[in-house]
């Protein structure tokens, strides 16, 4: 679960990143309830437009920002983004606790933040490859997912005391001190160890080469859209949370910490368990939206403020379960060359949506209650869930069968996701197993070539072929090697 931490560069990196994630949390907590409930009068779309403007510039600087991280070295581009966006901390903390903060110092500071998280954000994703290998790059995305989370289990009930206790001002100028950890921790970095960066050639046409790559990908593309859908219409956790704990429970600032904290714990949950697993699949992308949108629903309902705080762990692990395999799966399979170009678009979408998103959540808040934007979330999750599941169906011959001859057993079986890979398949097979086509089985001497339905009494099958990398096949009692 933990294997990434046993290269010295990635522990340096996993602890400045936690220090300042905890600070990150603390001050979005803050900035959320100044403007709640000292800057409006608990206006929601208020909230909404920070949000969008925080997250906007994601959309605007595509795919410049995405070239940047392919373009330059990433280690010095992120000291710089992170002591940026330490003295944005450090400002907005400054005019708060002096007393002079209005609600556009927070919607000046907010679209500044955008603009260099913009940035900062691809460069981030893809400097993970330059820590961990090939190996360890799906449980090292997951390790980071579980530190920001982790942090959220900290952040937001610090920033609720402290906030109650002498001011968001002062929750602002600690998260700047955070970002000092960041920092030192790229100085600390050892060098040496690094993997050597695919930068970007200086050439014509450059700029619109992550568009290109992504055009020849319809894997990424889906899981794109699935990102979009989720992370427009769900990810508006901070209006969510602070609704219902002001409008539908009427409770305060600790209580409105405490609730992403709670959340937090399915967070974790959801990252450290998708650190265990060797691979990104599809197929979990889909599991994972349709439990965002199932239980986003069941939290919609629930009458009470402690109900509806048990239902936002699994909320949280629903979510992160869904994201972190989706953040993987575009990272472990994109060209390294492309990797920041990629994964800015890929951040552009899940946070340049919440332009649209989040004002138009915050005026469903408002207009008809809390209950119903978290039942937008609940939609999109189902909407995420169906567009994945169409995809494969009509692109990877994704097929459920009942098979009545062995029992009350199902067959779900579908054709991956076009990236080949070359190993050796072992299939326990009782009775009969279909041997699907392209696929050579190895039954004592014979070799049979698929499509083929083998009856035996073997124990196992051996199958060699040129496969893809997420083809599924649960067939009776079958497992795989990878």
């Amino acid at each position: 679960m933990f294997r990434s931490l046993s290269g010295v560069n990635y522990r340096i990196w996993f602890a400045g990143a936690l220090v300042s994630n905890i600070g990150t949390w603390m001050q979005r907590t803050a900035q959320d309830w100044i403007v709640l409930t000292q800057l409006t009068n608990h206006n929601a779309a208020a909230v909404g437009i920070v949000m969008a403007l925080q997250f906007g510039p994601q959309l605007l600087l595509l795919p410049w920002s995405g070239l940047i991280a392919d373009r330059f070295d990433r280690r010095k581009l992120l000291i710089l983004t992170q002591t940026s966006m330490g003295a944005l901390a450090l400002g907005l903390g400054l005019i708060t606790v002096l007393g002079v903060v209005e609600l556009w110092h927070v919607y000046l500071f907010a679209f500044a933040l955008g603009v260099v998280s913009a940035i900062d954000a691809p460069a981030r994703q893809a400097f993970v490859g330059e820590l961990v290998n090939d190996d360890n790059m799906s449980n090292a995305v997951a390790l980071n997912s579980a530190s920001f989370n982790g942090a959220r289990l900290i952040g937001p009930a610090v920033a609720g005391v402290l906030t109650a206790a002498v001011g968001a001002g002062w929750v602002f100028l600690i998260n700047a001190v955070t970002f000092a950890f960041t920092v030192l921790a790229m100085f600390l970095l050892r060098k040496s160890l690094l993997r050597v960066q695919h930068l970007a050639p200086r050439a014509r046409g450059q700029l619109l080469a992550g568009f290109r790559y992504v055009r020849g990908r319809p894997d990424i593309i889906v899981v794109l859209i699935v990102v979009f859908l989720v992370g427009t219409f769900g990810f508006n956790f901070a209006i969510f949370t602070s609704t219902m704990t002001t409008v539908v429970f009427g409770l305060g600032a600790s209580e409105f910490g405490l609730l992403s904290s709670i959340m937090a714990i399915g967070s974790v949950a959801g990252a450290l368990l998708s650190a265990q697993r060797p691979h990104a699949r599809l197929r979990l992308i889909l599991i994972g939206s349709a439990a965002f949108g199932i239980t986003c629903g069941i939290a919609a309902f629930m009458p009470s403020y402690g109900l509806f705080a048990a239902a936002l762990i699994l909320v949280g692990f629903s979510s992160l379960t869904l994201m972190t395999t989706a953040n993987a799966y575009v990272q472990t399979t994109t060209e390294p060359s492309m990797r920041g170009r990629v994964m800015a678009l890929y951040m552009a979408i899940f946070a340049g949506g919440t332009p649209l998103g989040a004002p138009l959540v915050g005026w469903v808040a408002d207009e008809f209650g809390p209950r119903w934007a978290v039942g937008v979330a609940a939609a999109s999750g189902v909407l995420a869930a169906a567009a994945i599941l169409i995809w494969m169906i009509k692109y990877r011959g994704l097929r459920l069968r009942y098979r009545p001859r062995v029992g009350v057993r199902l067959e779900l079986r579908h054709l991956g996701d076009g990236r080949a890979l070359t190993g050796t398949l072992s299939i326990v097979a009782t009775k009969e197993f279909i041997l699907p086509t392209g696929a050579v089985a190895t039954i004592g001497e014979t070799a049979v070539e698929g499509p083929e339905r083998l009856k035996t009494d073997a124990d196992a099958i051996e199958r060699e072929t040129r496969e893809t990398a997420t083809e599924s096949i649960a067939v009776v009692e079958a497992t795989t090697t990878r």
